[in-house]
Order: C-alpha cells, then structure tokens, then sequence
C-alpha cells in the first residue's frame, strides 16, 4: 500500500509556495516601451520574416513551459520558431503584433471600453437599391396588380359595379405585361400562376356581377381549358349559375353536372351544395320527379332547410299529399344546431359568470343563432301554409295535423303561430264567424299569444265599425302586453272613432316609446294632430314618416294637406308633385292640383290638370263642370256640350246638367238643336220654371206659335209656386205663436224645445252628410274602405290607420294584417 505514496522532499519545507510570483517575461507589456529591440521591430522591417518553406523536423519537440516551481524555459511555437518576446541565443525575437483585439493602449491609461467601435461614428449608409433593374420593374408591377385586384373587390363590396369592373380590367392588362416581362428576363416557369389566376377570377367575377354574361364566359372558359390552373374545374358551376341567370337552364344543368364530376366525394359539402342548385334548376324546367331524386339525396345525406322546403314544393307541384306529409316531418327533423335559451340566463350570482353571459347575449354567434332559427321557423310555416288545405280534405283538418306534428317537435312555439293563420284562411275564404272563434280560443292560452289574438280580434271588430267590441279587445290585448305597439294602436283607433283625439294620441305615443318603427301610431298621430288643428305637430310626425317610408302615397298627400291647411299653396304644389310622381294615375291628386293652380289664377295649368283627371276617372263630377265652365269661358260651347251630357248621364236627377246642355247649344248659334233639348227637358221636368222660361224666350226669338202655350204653362207654374210659399208662410206663423205660448207656460221648459231643436240638427247633419255634387265623388260611393288605408285625396272622415294593416293589396290584407302580429319578418 504505501508504494504508491510520495513523500515531499526536505529541501522544500523552507518554502512550499515559492515560485508563484515568477512569470515569463514573455508576458510583460508594462515594459515594452522601454525594450530597444520591440521599439526597433515596430518601426522597421526588422520583424518581417519570409514564408516558411519547408517544414522544420522538429515541430513535435515538446516546448518548455514555466513550472510553478520558477524554472524558466524559452516558448517554441508550433512550426518550430521562438514565440514572441523569447530570448534565444542573446537575441531577443521583436513582436509581430501591436494590440491584441478591442485593446488599445489607450485603454490602459483610463479610456472607455469599446470592442466594437461605436464611438467611430454611425454606420455608412445602405446601398441603394437600383430602381431600373428588370427584377425590381417585375416586382413593382406585381405588387400594383395586387393592388388592383384589391381596390377592386373592395368596390364590388361597396356596390360600385362599374368602378370594380373597371379596377379589374386595369389588373388584366397590367398582368399581361407583367408575364411578357417575365417571360423575356427569366423562363416561363418562373411566371406567377396565382396571381394570373385570381386576377382573371376577378374579373370573370365582376363581368358576371355588371350583367355582362358573354365576357364572364369567356374568361371562366380561358381558366377552365388551361392545365396548370389546379382545382378550376369548380369553376363550371359558376358558369352553370350565369347559364341559369340567362334562363338556359339544360346548359346551366350540362354545367352543374361537370363541376360535380371534378369535385372529389371529400368534400361533401361543395357536393350538396351543386346538387341543390340541380334541383332548383330541374324545379324551374318543370321536371319534379328529377329534382325530388336530386333533394331526395340530400335529405338523405345532409338534411339542411332549403332542400327540405324544395322537396316539399316539387311534392306540392305533383300532389302527391302522403310524400308531402312525409317532407314536412322530414323539414321538421332537421337539426338547427343552436345552443338553447338557457344558456344565456345566469345559473348564479356570479358577477364573472354574468359579465361573460352579457358580453356573448348578443355577440355574432347569438345573431347568427337567431337569423337560422329565423329562416327555420319562416320555412316551416310557409310549408304548413301552403300543403294544409290539400293534405286533408279540408283546410282545418291539415292544419289540425299540421300543428300536431309542430307541437312533437323542436318548433313547439309555432303551433300558436298555426293557429292564428288558420285564422286568416277563415277571414280569406270570408268566414268571419269561424276566423272570431278561432281567435277567441286563444284567450285562455299565455299572455303573448291572447295579446296577438286580442289585437286580430280588435282589428276585426273595428273594421266591422263595431267599436264597443274593438274596445274590448284592445283592453284585453294592452293589458296581457303592455309593451305591444299593435295593441296600443289599436286602442287609440278605438278612442279616435269615438272622438277623444287627446286620449287617442296618448295611446299612439305610448305605441312609439315601445316600439319607435311603428308607422301606424306615427301616421295616426299625425291625423290625431290635423283633428285637434296642432298643424306643426302634424306635419313634423308625417316629415317623419316620410323619411321611413319614402313613396308613400299617403304620406305625401298628408304633407300637401297640411301644408295646404296652412295656406301655403306653393309648397302643398310641390308636394302633390311629387305624389304625382309616384302614382300618376290618381285622378284626385291630378284633380287637386288642377284646383291649386286655379286658385292661385293660373287657368291653362289648372286646365292641363283637370284634363289629366278626367282621362283618368270620367265620372268626376267636380272635374266635369270645371272642364264645361272653362270652354264656356273661352267661348267653346260646342267643347263644352260633352262634359255636360256625360254629367247628365251620371246625375239624370239633376235637371241643372240638361240646362247646361241647351244652353251651349244656344249660344253656339244652333237654336233648333237648343229647342228640342228644352223640349226633352220640359217633357221629363214639366215643373222647372228655367226650362219654360227659356222655351218662351227661345220661341219668341224664332217666332213660333208654340210661344202662347208657353206662357200659359208659366203662369200657372208661377201661381202654384206663389200657393204653396203662401201655406208655407202661414204654416210658419201658426207653429211660432203656438210656439209662444208653449214657452209662456209654467209647466214647459227648454228641455222640450231643446229636443226638437237636436231633432232638427240631427236631421241637416245626416242631410250635410249626404255626398253633393261639390263633394269629392268617392266620398259617396258605397265601396269599402279597410281601416288603413286613407284615400290618397282626403275623405270627409279620415279614419286612422290600424296596426294589424301594414299592406293595402285586397288579396293579401288577411295575411299581413293577422299574421305579423305574430310571425317573424
């Protein structure tokens, strides 16, 4: 054991750590200013050395190095010379180096540290690029047709078409010099083919959106035919849908077909979506058994809403009712894919949790949710709708089924929405009874379905004008919802017909709050205001209105009325201008201005008006004496002869239309024609003093024989007259002293007197009532006028509008006035 241990010698036990403190002398830089031979070496050639040559033998003679027990020995380097600083034989070898790197001999001396030069200054400046170089030219143009494709899809968003078409066309031709570029700098495989394609997609793209079908064919044919586009094939279905827009549809299918053939069974998707645009093809070329196959095949791979809803239309068209019950059920089972209601209420009171349930209520997630179920709940009731009446052998019994298999289902809300249609079917087939009790089942059911049914019902009683039962309603309705703008309308119809215009307004201000795109409540306000003379408040609700609903008939005549009440004939011109425009066949609007301008003393405008409404409506009383008195004015009698028989055929009771007849006849000079029209006339109204007159006169003028019987018949017709004003007279004064004596007596009062008197008012009210030949001519007719719609010329009464109505089509009025209370948009 011990042979492996050393023991230290004695002659080291003095000092065991000396030798620390020696160094080569190699190393020492502090002394190398004074060193004559590192002096003479820096500043001549004297450490210049010639290449080695040849290799020195002794290059692996191991170098002496300074042991720490102070021996020094002199460095050799790798090829055999002395190192640096190395004294060999006396001669000391000079420094082939003057700083080591990032060292300076001023950093010796306290200078600051810097290895990498910064304090020389900023870098040199970059070398510019060469603008006239081919391969920046090229790289230019390209980035300017990027941009170009770009401002162009971006104008096509906005729906600046032309502008889009344009930025296109400009990329196409910028590309092609691009690829000649190309082409004459690099080899042909170098060219950019994405770019060449999405600049000829684009512009395909924006021929196809400018209606310009021939040139979108014919760039969608250049990338279809050329090879080294990948995937252009699905192209064609782009062409098969111009085809379809040209109305071509055995191509547009030629199409459809070929891009299905190059789309790959992976991508199921693009598959279904060209098998439904088939479908929709062979549906427009009437071939149903092709078109049921194709959407057949989708509901049996991936069930979606639009092929259900076809499938049941081809099923329709052919009237096949069992397939048809068996789409509909199908329709229903689609699966929408929407997360429930619930999910958006708190579970706790968590302010995390509810600050997140807020943020993504009405995110574009939810917004997608609602838009889908939407348009689900729009497809199933337009199915029900329309198969209904011809799945059963009555209409009410298809709807019955129809709502049985909606209340198995997911759209378990839309069986009250059944029901209130089977209502408007009632009320379409004019079987009020049935549509009211329909209506009435509803009371009893939750508040938001009694609400829309009260508001129908209402609806109904007050077009019937039975407004005690309207009333009702309307209460029942605002108070299931107070929040439904229809229900509040409809009660501020019920208290305007009943002549309190404050209470009315009320009500149709509420409807606003609730819901301020309510026009109903907006335009029935505005007349509220025209009944109480508040004409600025009138006119600021329809200026409002008329912002909403632009050409409104309605509206525009309401503004002209108001501002005509306001006498301010100008500005009611301008708008009746504008009504006009819109519907310029109105006989009444063309009438009214023709009035205006001859108030205002302008005749040949009035006149061109007047004309106007009379080519339109002929049996306008007011126009047609206008017409006849203006000829007379201008001294063309025989012009004015048809406008006064045309309104003797119209009013034969009145003798005034003949009068004027023979009266034109006369002052035109043809007094034979004149005698006989007061010959006809005398014979129908032997009792008209004028005709008499006039036949005295005329025969006298002519010098007939007839004249003395004349005179006789006038005679007596005078003492008959100056008879009866006599009794009338004497009748008169008996009932006043009669009268007298009644008011003297202490038992009478001014009650009885009062009564005859309302008695007497009733009956001059119901005899101003009566339509007169100064009065608008449909103010008289016994036509029906729905509950909207005010007669674009003002009637008498203006009724206000109800908020069930929001169309005027006479075929469609059930549907939309019912319907909408309760059917999504």
């Amino acid at each position: 054991m011990m042979q492996n241990v050393h023991l230290a010698p004695e002659t080291d036990e003095d000092d065991l750590y000396s030798g620390y403190n020696d160094y080569n002398p190699t190393y020492d830089t502090e002394e190398l200013e004074n060193d004559t031979g590192f002096q003479q070496a820096v500043r001549t050639s004297h450490g210049r050395r010639p290449p080695i040559t040849a290799k020195i033998p002794s290059t692996a003679v191991t170098r002496p190095i300074a042991t720490g027990y102070g021996s020094k020995t002199s460095l050799m380097s790798s090829m055999g010379r002395p190192m640096t600083g190395a004294i060999q034989d006396g001669v000391t070898r000079p420094m082939t180096a003057v700083r080591a790197a990032g060292f300076t001999k001023a950093a010796l001396r306290g200078s600051a540290f810097d290895p990498l030069g910064q304090s020389r200054g900023p870098a040199p400046p970059l070398e510019t690029k060469n603008e006239d170089s081919p391969e920046e030219k090229i790289r230019q143009l390209e980035k300017k047709v990027n941009e170009l494709v770009e401002e162009s899809c971006i104008a096509n968003s906005c729906g600046d078409l032309k502008l889009a078409l344009e930025k296109a066309k400009d990329a196409g031709r910028k590309e092609r010099v691009l690829v000649r570029q190309r082409e004459q700098i690099a080899s042909p495989e170098n060219i950019n083919l994405d770019l060449t394609y999405s600049v000829l997609f684009n512009l395909a793209s924006q021929y196809s959106a400018n209606e310009m079908y021939a040139e979108a064919l014919n760039t969608y044919q250049v990338i279809v035919k050329n090879k080294m586009f990948s995937n252009s094939g699905r192209l064609k279905v782009n062409m098969g849908n111009i085809y379809l827009n040209q109305r071509n549809y055995s191509k547009a299918i030629k199409f459809y077909r070929m891009a299905l053939d190059q789309i790959p069974s992976v991508q199921k998707e693009m598959r279904i979506k060209i098998m439904q645009n088939i479908g929709v093809t062979f549906i427009k070329t009437g071939q149903y058994s092709d078109a049921i196959n194709s959407f057949e095949h989708i509901m049996s791979m991936a069930p979606n809403l639009k092929a259900g809803f076809n499938l049941i239309l081809s099923y329709f068209a052919i009237g096949d009712r069992e397939k048809m019950k068996k789409a509909f059920q199908k329709l229903i089972a689609v699966p929408l894919e929407i997360d429930d209601d619930d999910k958006y209420i708190s579970p706790s009171d968590d302010p995390h949790t509810n600050l997140v349930i807020e943020a993504i209520k009405n995110d574009h997630l939810r917004q997608m949710e609602r838009e889908r179920k939407a348009m689900a709940e729009k497809y199933i009731m337009t199915a029900a709708k329309l198969i209904a009446p011809v799945i059963e052998t009555s209409f009410a019994v298809g709807y019955d089924w129809c709502v049985e298999v909606v209340k198995a289902s997911q759209y378990v809300e839309l069986a009250n929405d059944l029901e209130i249609n089977k209502a408007i079917t009632y009320l379409r087939q004019k079987d009020f009874n049935q549509a009211v009790d329909t209506l009435k089942m509803f009371e009893k059911k939750d508040s938001r379905v009694k609400s829309a049914a009260a508001t129908n019902l209402s609806f109904l009683y007050y077009l019937e004008n039975e407004f005690a039962q309207a009333s009702s309603y309307a209460d029942l309705a605002v108070n299931s919802d107070r929040y439904n703008p229809s229900a509040l309308t409809n009660k501020g119809n019920t208290v305007f017909a009943n002549g309190d215009y404050e209470k009315a307004a009320e009500f149709y201000k509420e409807a606003l709050r609730n819901d301020s795109s309510c026009t109903e409540a907006l335009y029935n306000i505005g007349l509220t205001y025209k009944k109480l003379n508040r004409l600025d408040e009138a006119l600021e609700c329809f200026l409002k209105l008329h912002a909403i609903l632009r050409n409104s008939a309605q509206v525009l005549y309401q503004i002209a009325n108001v501002y005509e009440l306001m006498e301010d004939p100008n500005q009611a011109i301008e708008w009746l201008m504008q009504l006009i425009s819109v519907v310029p066949t109105d006989s009444k609007a063309l009438s009214k201005l023709g009035e205006l301008y001859d108030s205002e003393g302008d005749k040949s405008q009035a006149f061109q008006y007047y004309y106007e409404s009379y080519r339109y409506f002929p049996s306008n009383i007011e126009v047609i004496e206008w017409l006849g008195a203006y000829y007379i004015d201008t001294q063309f009698c025989e012009k004015a002869i048809q406008y006064f028989e045309r309104a003797s055929l119209i009013q034969p009771t009145q003798v005034k239309w003949q009068l004027m007849v023979a009266s034109c006849f006369r002052r035109s000079g043809n007094y034979q024609k004149a005698l006989d029209t007061y010959k006809d006339i005398h014979r129908k109204f032997p009792e008209n003093a004028d005709c008499l007159r006039f036949l005295v006169r005329l025969c006298t003028d002519i010098g007939l024989k007839e004249v003395q019987e004349y005179v006789t018949k006038l005679k007596r017709l005078e003492k008959m007259k100056e008879i009866r004003e006599q009794r009338i007279k004497s009748g008169r004064d008996s009932s006043g002293s009669s009268r007298g004596k009644r008011e003297g007596s202490a038992g009478s009062d001014s009650g009885q007197t009062g009564g005859a008197g309302s008695k007497g008012e009733r009956l001059s009210v119901k005899l101003r009532a009566l339509p007169g030949t100064n009065e608008p001519y449909e103010s008289s007719s016994n036509r029906e006028i729905d509950a909207s719609y005010v007669d674009p010329l003002g009637p008498q009464i203006e009724r206000p509008k109800t908020a069930a109505k929001k169309r005027t089509d006479e075929d469609d009025f059930a549907d939309e006035e019912l319907g909408d209370d309760l059917l999504p948009e």
